[in-house]
């Protein structure tokens, strides 16, 4: 049965001296009991990332780190690349990622944009840093058609990862993923607005879940009659590059909130942290950001992303959700000229050397950081804050969970 929510008046964004005073408020999160009711039943952590969009660049660091480690299949171990996040992840009792491209075969081809087809040793990467479950719906999902979808969900198996969003059968399609954590049904749906001009194949239109109220609606009422008691939906949706949510994915969301009875949306897509926001009583994180990427032309916001960190408490059969985020930054190397003779000048002293998916809070605590590096960090660390808390959610109590070192 849908749970109705009222519909809470929209917040103004938050005025400079406003957003100074929230963040103020900030701290370090050792004491869980500062949120809501004490004394609730069942409890569980969910850490859910933003994209993962595997670009060329990435793929030549992982074959230079297999030469190290030799590890990988291949000859490529994304391990070193995406291990910063680690430490994050594996401790949630539910970790969720958006895997957004094809996987192609071990040794290629490989493509970037517009079709991507990436090698299938990131997802061992993934499920090592501690990722449970991936959605699949996204506008890169029909790039290689019915076969690029399969391929993909096979690696993921492979893998060890859960999925869900594309989909082999009808039947897989209609067989909602509901997961046991902690004692917990917990389901996944994943939905994406569209696919890059691409059509549903008329044979297998349940290929891919496509953005539609009515259909978010029945996959949940599926879900619950499967015996899920939480419900969490990702979702593919907003405008590329944009840290504010659109006036669509804002008055969707508030129709999420309103007309049905999903507990968590997770927003992907626009590559760019963008806001969270309690809407009624259900969490809104309108865009994670990018988990790791590359663009062609990096933009500073491009690299930054955030990992959103829900805490859900059972009190008298109704859950209520605490919301925290950890910015991430995807440390790049500077471009080098090629020097004409077939090589590409030496990095110079202090350059970052290697692509590396960091915790930026966990990074400010290096004490060998140079001063271009720490403040590229705390750079990192204050803008995603400054975008979490401009849709007012300091008021409902969304908080970082490392605090900035000083």
């Amino acid at each position: 049965m849908t749970r109705r929510r009222s519909r809470p008046a929209l917040p103004a964004l938050l005025t400079p001296l406003a957003l100074v005073a929230a963040l103020a408020g900030c701290g370090l999160v050792t004491d869980e009991s500062d949120d809501g009711p004490t004394g609730g039943g069942r409890s569980f952590t969910v850490a859910a990332a933003g994209d993962i969009l595997i670009h060329p660049q990435l793929i030549e660091q992982a074959r230079k780190d297999g030469k190290k480690t030799g590890e990988g299949a291949n000859g490529m171990d994304f391990g070193p690349m995406m291990a910063g996040v680690k430490p994050v992840i594996s401790k949630a009792d539910l970790a969720i990622c958006h895997f957004e491209p094809v996987v192609g075969k071990p040794n290629g081809p490989f493509r970037s944009y517009p079709d991507f087809l990436v090698p299938p040793q990131i997802t061992q990467a993934v499920k090592g840093v501690g990722y449970d479950t991936c959605s699949t719906a996204s506008n890169h999902t029909l790039d290689h058609g019915y076969g690029g979808v399969k391929r993909t969900l096979d690696t993921l198996d492979a893998a060890g990862l859960k999925h869900t969003g594309s989909f082999r059968t009808k039947k897989d399609a209609l067989t909602p993923l509901v997961m046991d954590v902690k004692g917990v049904k917990v389901a996944q749906l994943s939905f994406a607005f569209g696919f890059n001009g691409r059509e549903l194949p008329k044979d297998k239109p349940w290929l891919v879940n496509q953005n539609d109220l009515d259909r978010i609606r029945t996959a949940e009422k599926q879900a619950r009659a499967a015996g899920a008691e939480v419900v969490i939906l990702s979702i593919h949706w907003g405008r590329e590059h944009h840290p504010n949510p659109s006036a669509p994915q804002l008055e969707f969301a508030r129709r999420l909130a309103d007309e049905t009875g999903i507990d968590l949306v997770i927003g992907h897509h626009a590559h760019v942290v963008q806001p969270m926001e309690k809407v009624g009583g259900t969490w809104i994180a309108y865009g994670l950001g990018n988990q790791i990427a590359r663009h062609d032309v990096p933009t500073g916001l491009t690299e930054e992303g955030v990992i959103g960190w829900f805490t859900f408490t059972e009190h008298d059969g109704e859950w209520s959700v605490r919301a925290r985020y950890e910015p991430t930054l995807v440390d790049i190397p500077p471009d080098h000229e090629n020097t004409g003779d077939g090589a590409t000048a030496e990095a110079e002293d202090g350059e970052v050397q290697d692509y590396r998916l960091l915790s930026v809070a966990e990074a400010l605590k290096s004490e060998d950081l140079t001063d271009q590096e720490r403040a590229r960090y705390r750079l990192a660390y204050e803008r995603t804050e400054g975008t979490m808390l401009n849709r007012g959610a300091a008021k409902d109590g969304l908080k970082p969970l490392t605090d900035l070192p000083d």
